[in-house]
């Protein structure tokens, strides 16, 4: 047991390493549609989550397990709706007359 928690913790420090590292090169003009394709990438880790959620035996994993789905669907909402709010600074306004019925 004690092997497999010192496995855990050296994937964990070593994706948040690994990641820092990434962020911190991505130019400000990329952060939009990578933002967009990690929350799509969110949603299938959260169907993965949900499923080994559902086969655990322990109350206390069952309860960790939830928690950890619950801010994973926040992060994917918030990461939606960031990216959402981003995209309509980019839309054009219509201008005087367009858009309208000429009748």
């Amino acid at each position: 047991m004690l092997e497999g928690l010192l496995v855990g913790l050296y994937v964990f420090i070593l994706a948040t390493l690994l990641g820092s590292e990434l962020i911190n090169k991505v130019p400000q003009m990329l952060h939009t549609p990578l933002m967009s394709g990690s929350n799509a990438i969110s949603g299938i880790t959260i169907v993965g989550a949900l499923l080994i959620t559902a086969r655990l035996d322990s109350a206390t994993s069952t309860v960790l397990g939830i928690v950890a789905v619950a801010f994973a669907m926040i992060n994917v909402v918030g990461g939606f709706l960031v990216t959402d709010r981003m995209l309509q600074m980019f839309r054009q306004a219509p201008r005087d007359g367009e858009g309208k019925d000429k009748s």
